[in-house]
C-alpha cells in the first residue's frame, strides 16, 4: 500500500506531495531536513494523506490532474477575452476592467506554475482526510 501525502512547510507555507509506505518515518526524514527537496523549509506538517494500493496508482492521479489544469487554463483565456468583450461593450468600467484583468493575469500565473510543477498540488478526492502532525 502506497500513501500520497500532503504536507505543509511551518515557516514558508510550501505545500509538498510525496509517496511513500510509511508515513510516519517520512515526515521524520522530512523534518530532520534529510530530505533534499524539502531541507530548506522545516518544520512540516501534515495537512493530508490518501492510501492508493499500487504506487503507479498513486502516480496515475498526477497525469489526471495536469490535464484539469490546461482546461482550466483554457478557461482562464476566455475570461480575458470576456473580460475586453464586457469593457468594449460598457459592461464594466476601464478601472474595473484593469482590475479584473489583473486578478486574471495572476491566476494565469498560477496555472502556469501549476503546470510547469503539479506535483505540490496533487490531493484527491474521496479517500483523502486530515492527519494531526502528532505521529
Amino acid at each position: 500500500m502506497y500513501i500520497v501525502y500532503a504536507i505543509e512547510s511551518s515557516t514558508t507555507g510550501r505545500i509538498y506531495i510525496g509517496q511513500t509506505r510509511d508515513f510516519h518515518a517520512r515526515i521524520k526524514l522530512h523534518n530532520g531536513g534529510h530530505v533534499k527537496s524539502t531541507s530548506s523549509d522545516v518544520p512540516w506538517v501534515s495537512l493530508a494523506m490518501q492510501q492508493h494500493g499500487t504506487r503507479d496508482d498513486a502516480r496515475r492521479y498526477e497525469a489526471h490532474f495536469t490535464s484539469k489544469l490546461t482546461d482550466c487554463d483554457g478557461e482562464n483565456s476566455e475570461t480575458d477575452s470576456s473580460l475586453d468583450f464586457a469593457k468594449d461593450c460598457g459592461y464594466i468600467t476601464p478601472e474595473r476592467h484593469a482590475e479584473l484583468t489583473e486578478i486574471n493575469h495572476e491566476v494565469g500565473c498560477m496555472l502556469g506554475s501549476m503546470l510547469k510543477n503539479p506535483k505540490p498540488f496533487l490531493t484527491s478526492a474521496p479517500d483523502l482526510f486530515p492527519l494531526t502532525s502528532d505521529p
